[in-house]
């Protein structure tokens, strides 16, 4: 190998060959050119079968002719092998034909044994050329899953968006049904209605987050919610033959982390878990607190690892699936340490495997009253260009004892405010065409007003703050709305700014 050439690291080598002592001067010839290898010699094809399982070469060295055996049919068993191997005939006889034949079939190289100057450079090269091949499909496949998320996740904020409105109903019917009605059954209804309609929130929210990362860099994050999010994303996942036991801690945790990272590793070390059990079992996500903060554990029924395989699970590239980039584990465990944690691993052959992420944990923001203090006849002007939304809204409103009145565009809502005066407070929906909830705000505030502003938005397609004008007054609540969250950011909104 010459001296140049970038040393290719630690490799291990098969050779196919029936005389012990032509494979040592092979291994020899390339050690002695400074190859950091480990050897290893088959001569049968059930031995190359078993040693491409487990050995797992970087490079096959074979002969030509054995008894019983041929280098053509160890080829051809190389070949049918995933991801490719690099196979070199070294051969005392090797004609024009045979050798173009080899080529033909797929063989890197051929050498002949009495011609061994070669083979270090040949072995190196095949090598490189087998690495980057592997690279090359592996950056490959990451583009086209990378255009497929793309894609899914268009899709998914289109989805999203629609979900949302047509879930709100779903959240504000429930509490309308408690104000005007006393029946305890009406009451058990409408729980189970919002339940359906939380349900089905956390599904959109989910798989959005997924697919887009559409979270705050850093945020509070539930442990339960978190979850609750994992279990409805495993949901279309699990196979018939794997239970998923789901243990939330007892009282609520919460993570200063980002949303999405932590359900990436959740997720990850779960699709492990369930491509580690083939025959079934059960799947537990469990969550404890501990010194540090919380341990949350992915256990699985699977058939587990030994202590070789354990020491390289975190290695980049390192991987025991033949689909597998290397880069799953070493993923989860970049984003579990920049947030002060740590992963730790348990596993027995033939039993199964728990993985242990240990975090930090916040104390959490203080949890509001469900309801605040009714309003006192407070006018408000409800712009909303969705009629079903605006006409629960306003009932809401109402019952909580405000003077709401509606518009259902822009145009509409900056026609009523110079006729009817300027109301204490606007609540605007970012979904309206005409007169749209940014020029609006800046007509109102190019015509005197400075109170305040709710603008409610699709958590996909936030306003963009920078085209609000400076000293709004505004707060901004994620759709679907909830009752108890909005009554909230009224009552916030209406009281006297300061100063």
């Amino acid at each position: 190998m010459p001296q140049s050439a970038a040393p290719i690291g630690p490799v291990r080598i098969l050779l196919v060959e029936d005389s012990p002592e032509d494979a040592e001067l092979t291994s020899m010839q390339l050690v002695d050119a400074g190859l950091e290898a480990e050897f290893e010699r088959v001569d049968t094809e059930a031995e190359l079968a078993r040693a491409l399982a487990t050995f797992r070469p970087d490079l096959v060295l074979s002969d030509l002719s054995m008894p019983g055996f041929s280098g053509h049919q160890a080829l051809q068993l190389v070949r049918s092998h995933q991801p490719p191997i690099p196979f070199i005939f070294v051969s005392g006889t090797m004609g024009e034909e045979t050798a173009v034949q080899a080529l033909r079939e797929g063989a890197a190289d051929y050498i002949l044994k009495d011609k061994t100057a070669r083979l270090p450079s040949a072995a190196a090269r095949a090598i490189r050329e087998a690495r980057s091949e592997h690279e090359r499909a592996r950056v490959e496949k990451e583009l086209l899953r990378s255009q497929r998320l793309d894609s899914m996740a268009m899709l998914a904020a289109g989805l999203s968006h629609d979900l949302r409105n047509i879930l709100q109903p779903l959240l504000i019917v429930p509490d309308l049904l408690a104000i005007h009605s006393d029946n305890p059954k009406i009451h058990k209804l409408g729980q189970v209605i919002a339940e359906s309609g939380r349900r089905g929130h956390e599904m959109a929210e989910s798989m959005l987050s997924f697919v887009r990362g559409a979270r705050k860099a850093r945020e509070d994050v539930s442990v339960g919610e978190l979850f609750q999010a994992v279990q409805v994303l495993l949901q279309g996942t699990l196979p018939d033959n794997v239970r998923l036991d789901l243990q939330p801690p007892a009282t609520p945790v919460q993570i200063d982390a980002n949303y999405v990272e932590l359900q990436q590793v959740l997720i990850n070390l779960c699709l492990n878990a369930i491509q580690a059990m083939p025959t079934g079992g059960t799947l537990t996500l469990s969550a404890r607190p501990v010194e540090e903060g919380v341990c949350i554990r992915v256990a699985d029924q699977g058939v587990g690892m030994d202590a070789k395989t354990r020491s390289q699970l975190f290695t980049p590239f390192f991987t025991t699936k033949s689909e597998g980039t290397g880069l799953g584990l070493m993923s989860c465990l970049r984003i579990v340490e920049q947030y002060q944690g740590r992963i730790e691993v348990d596993s027995t052959p033939g039993v199964g495997t728990t993985f242990a992420v240990v975090l930090p944990v916040t104390g959490g923001a203080a949890p509001q009253s469900s309801v605040p203090a009714p309003g006192q006849g407070q006018r408000i002007l409800l712009v909303d260009g969705d009629s079903t939304r605006q006409s629960l809204l306003r009932n809401a409103l109402e019952s909580q004892g405000y003077a709401p009145a509606t518009a259902p565009d822009g145009a509409y809502a900056l026609r009523a405010a110079v006729v009817d005066g300027m109301p204490e407070l606007f609540i605007i929906d970012s979904d309206f065409v005409l007169l749209p909830a940014t020029a609006l705000v800046q007509a109102l505030v190019q015509r005197g007003y400075l109170g305040p502003v709710l603008l409610l938005q699709d958590p996909a397609r936030p306003f963009d703050r920078s085209e609000l004008p400076a000293g709004l007054r505004a707060q901004f609540l994620d759709k679907p709305l909830e009752m108890g969250r909005l009554f909230h950011a009224v009552a916030e909104a209406l009281q006297p700014a300061e100063g």
